[in-house]
């Protein structure tokens, strides 16, 4: 994510509505990176306190983890497995993708796979 990505925004905001079902029916814990620069990062804390967010957002303002995660654009998503595996990712975020995202989350919560 970033203050300034409006898909991003977008994306955590419809996954912010939903985040308590969400944690109450698969257990699943959202994390958020943002890469703000080192000049915008002071913006981050102030825009989520402001969204109310109850997941976890970190700072990643030198893209250290987007370049070892070969993140090219943002939004870009991470599903990871109980193992620490990453089994699904997804790039860009267009109205309603959090819903498909929530059906591979209770797959994986289910059975341990998202086939």
């Amino acid at each position: 994510m970033a203050t300034w990505c409006s898909p991003c925004k977008k994306e955590l905001n419809a996954i912010a509505e939903k985040y308590d079902e969400w944690k109450d029916e698969t257990g699943v814990k959202v994390i958020a990176i943002s890469i703000d620069d080192t000049r915008n990062m002071n913006k981050v804390a102030p825009y989520v306190n402001g969204r109310s967010w109850e997941f976890e957002v970190y700072l990643d303002p030198n893209q250290d983890l987007k370049r070892a995660m070969n993140v090219n654009n943002v939004p870009h998503s991470f599903l990871v497995n109980g193992k620490g595996e990453i089994v699904w990712q997804h790039n860009s975020y267009a109205d309603g993708d959090e819903i498909k995202t929530f059906e591979l989350i209770k797959k994986l919560a289910k059975t341990g796979s998202i086939e």
